[in-house]
C-alpha cells in the first residue's frame, strides 16, 4: 500500500501541478498492482484521487468511525469525501474524529505503519499545530517506511 500525506493548505496552481506529478508516480505502482490510501478530505486527498484513478491505481478510502459505526468526516470534507468513495475500490473504517487533530494524527500514524511506502508533499517545513507533515515523514521513516518526498517547482501555501 502507498501512502499520500502532505501540507493540508496547498494552493489550487499546486494541486494542479501535483495531480499531474502524482499520475505519473502512481502510474508506476499501478503496473506492479499496488494501491493508494488516503483519508477522505478535501485538497491533497481529492488530489490524490483523482491522480490514482488517471493513473489506473486502485484506491483505498479511509473514513472515520465511532465504536464501528462510520462518521461524517467536518463539513468542510463532506464534498470531496463524497467524491473519493466514488475513485475508490474500497474503503477503510478507523477510529478517529476528524475534528480532533491528536486523532487525525493518530490514525495517521497507525495507516503509515500499514504501508510499504510513503509519497510525502513537503517542502520541508517543521510540523506545527495546523501542519503534521514533517511529523509523518519523520514517523515513517522511524518505522523503516520508505518515504519520497515531492515539491514541485512554483508550489506554494495558502495563506
Amino acid at each position: 500500500m502507498i501512502a499520500v500525506v502532505g501540507h493540508p493548505h496547498l494552493s489550487s496552481p499546486t494541486l494542479a501541478l501535483l495531480e499531474e506529478e502524482l499520475r505519473s508516480r502512481l502510474a508506476d505502482f499501478a503496473k506492479a498492482g499496488r494501491a493508494g490510501l488516503v483519508r477522505a478530505g478535501k485538497g491533497l486527498p481529492l488530489t490524490v484521487g483523482r491522480a490514482a484513478r488517471r493513473a489506473g491505481l486502485s484506491l483505498v478510502t479511509v473514513l472515520p468511525c465511532r465504536d464501528g459505526v462510520p462518521g461524517y468526516p467536518t463539513e468542510s470534507d463532506r464534498k470531496a469525501a463524497g467524491e473519493l468513495l466514488l475513485l475508490s475500490e474500497q474503503v477503510r473504517l478507523v477510529e478517529y474524529d476528524p475534528s480532533d487533530r491528536a486523532s487525525c494524527l493518530a490514525a495517521d500514524e497507525s495507516l503509515l505503519r500499514a504501508c510499504s511506502r510513503v509519497l510525502a508533499v513537503w517542502n520541508g517545513s517543521p510540523s506545527n499545530g495546523r501542519d503534521a507533515t514533517a511529523h509523518l515523514v519523520a514517523y515513517a521513516r522511524s518505522h523503516g517506511v520508505d518515504v519520497e518526498l515531492i515539491w514541485p517547482r512554483g508550489a506554494g501555501h495558502l495563506a
